[in-house]
């Protein structure tokens, strides 16, 4: 009786390990060492006939960041799932499935923790780099955005995600005259 319990027990415990394992897809964090940026993204969602999302094509502009080398990128997709523009600082994690001409990136699944659906995005690279400023997307130079970076020390490739605001001069009257 002790024998079959702890069988039926490794048992369950197995198939609880590839259900964990196989909606992942054998994808980790070290396969997608790049991260995008997502700045502007809209999409029209495609329904079967029974009212199931079918699939998701759109478009957008984020910043690819690569070698500690930010640059800015148009892409179109076609895609399982919807994802939406990064929030604040996050980005998603990506790498090259044409060099140059498409980024694969991991998107999260909702309620579903360290799992990712892949999605390919059509890129047109640019010399530039995005920014948002009041809701509106602008373009500078790319330089504008790497010596940001490198002042608030952001670097997203090596889990720096949060910058670090630079301490500012005291102003006013010094409280301790």
């Amino acid at each position: 009786m002790p024998r079959a319990f702890f069988f039926a027990l490794s048992g369950l415990a197995g198939c609880l390990m590839l259900a964990i394992a196989v909606p992942a897809g054998g994808r980790t964090a070290a396969d997608y060492p790049l991260r995008i940026q997502v700045l502007d993204v809209n999409w029209h969602s495609h329904y079967n006939q029974n009212r199931v999302l079918d699939f998701v094509d759109g478009e957008g502009r984020a910043n690819l960041f690569e070698n500690k080398e930010p640059r800015g990128f148009d892409f179109g997709y076609t895609c399982n799932e919807r994802f939406r523009g990064s929030m604040g600082y996050e980005t998603y994690m990506a790498r090259w499935k044409k060099p140059g001409r498409e980024l694969e990136i991991l998107v999260p699944v909702m309620g579903k923790p360290g799992v990712g659906d892949a999605c390919v995005l059509k890129v047109d690279m640019k010399d530039t780099v995005y920014f948002k400023h009041n809701g509106m997307t602008g373009e500078e130079p790319a330089a504008v955005l790497k010596d940001w970076m490198e002042k608030h020390q952001y670097d997203p490739e090596h889990g720096k995600n949060d910058p670090v605001m630079p301490p500012q001069a005291p102003s006013g009257p010094n409280p301790q005259q």
